[in-house]
């Protein structure tokens, strides 16, 4: 059996350039995820699929960094895929190959870039956030309920009126209208 593994990290991006490889490549069954590629521990679809390999069976994915961003991770992939006499081989890195002997030490080698990626992501990531944060930027959900209808809000609360009929003319959950407190800005 030839399985494929596809894998985005978030939800808005796409997988259509992974898939379209993976089924060219003549993979018979494709296993795909939306989830980070910080471990291979929080990958259910990844765990599931390496739990099934069988001898004889081959294991597609793109490139080093949809299976593992941490060398240690890849190594272990690799080492759970070769221990059931199954195949790892990467399409776009043709030399991580776990028929090859340097397969291993180059999907290490891999793994190693990848990682250094995701930390210097993360770091630039971090920048751009307190960057924005010192201009003002506000981060998180926008506010359901602006300044002046917090305080109608209050002031319709405390003539008694029911949460329920404050939530409905705002069309907001009468949870909304709960958490309205005066330490409200």
């Amino acid at each position: 059996m030839i399985y494929g593994y596809a894998r985005v990290s978030t939800k808005k991006q796409d997988l259509a350039y992974q898939l379209d490889r993976l089924q060219k490549a003549g993979c018979e069954r494709i296993i795909h995820e939306k989830k980070s590629g910080k471990d291979t521990q929080g990958r259910p679809e990844l765990l599931r699929l390496l739990a099934s390999l069988e001898p004889g069976d081959t294991l597609l994915a793109t490139v080093t960094d949809r299976v593992a961003r941490d060398p240690l991770d890849m190594v272990l992939v690799m080492r759970e895929v070769t221990s059931v006499g199954a195949r790892l081989r990467l399409l776009d890195e043709p030399f991580i190959d776990t028929i090859h002997d340097f397969g291993d030490t180059a999907a290490y080698l891999q793994a190693s870039g990848a990682r250094f990626q995701r930390l210097r992501i993360l770091a630039n990531t971090a920048i751009g956030r307190e960057l924005a944060k010192a201009k003002g930027i506000k981060f998180g959900r926008k506010p359901k309920l602006s300044l002046h209808q917090k305080a109608q809000v209050m002031e319709r609360k405390a003539k008694g009126e029911p949460y329920s009929q404050i939530a409905r003319s705002y069309g907001v959950s009468e949870s909304t209208i709960l958490r309205v407190r005066t330490r409200d800005p």
